[in-house]
C-alpha cells in the first residue's frame, strides 16, 4: 500500500501562511485524485481540498479563497498552500490518496499538526 508522508505543519500567528507537503511513496497513486483533510479537536475529519491528476480541484467552501492545492507529478507530491490563517484552522491535516475528485481514497498519511495562535 502506498505510504503518504506529510510535512510543513507547525505554529503560525493569525494571518500567517504555511505550506503543507505530502510525499507519496508510489508514483502509481498519482493517477488518482489526492487531497487534504483536517480534523479539529473533538470534530470529525473534514474535506479541505482535492485535486485530480489533470489538475481539476475541489475545495471546501470555507477554505476556497485562502487555500490552494497543487500537484507535482514528477516529485509525487501534493501541496496545500494556506494563507490568512485563522485560529479556527487549528487542526491535524491529513493527506489522502486514491478515489476520484469527490470521493476520498483509501490511503492516508499520519497527519501534521497546524496550530494558529498568537
Amino acid at each position: 500500500q502506498v505510504q503518504l508522508v506529510e510535512s510543513g505543519g507547525g505554529l503560525v500567528q493569525p494571518g500567517g501562511s504555511l505550506r503543507l507537503s505530502c510525499a507519496a511513496s508510489d508514483a502509481s497513486i498519482m493517477i488518482y485524485a489526492m487531497g487534504w483533510y483536517r480534523q479539529l479537536t473533538g470534530k470529525q475529519r473534514e474535506l479541505v481540498a482535492r485535486i485530480t491528476s489533470g489538475g481539476t480541484t475541489l475545495y471546501a467552501k470555507a477554505m476556497k479563497d485562502r487555500f490552494t492545492i497543487s500537484l507535482d507529478s514528477v516529485k509525487n507530491k501534493v501541496y496545500l498552500q494556506m494563507n490568512s490563517l485563522k485560529p479556527d484552522d487549528t487542526a491535524v491535516y491529513y493527506c489522502n490518496a486514491g478515489g476520484g475528485l469527490q470521493d476520498q481514497g483509501g490511503s492516508w498519511g499520519q497527519g501534521t499538526q497546524v496550530t494558529v495562535s498568537s
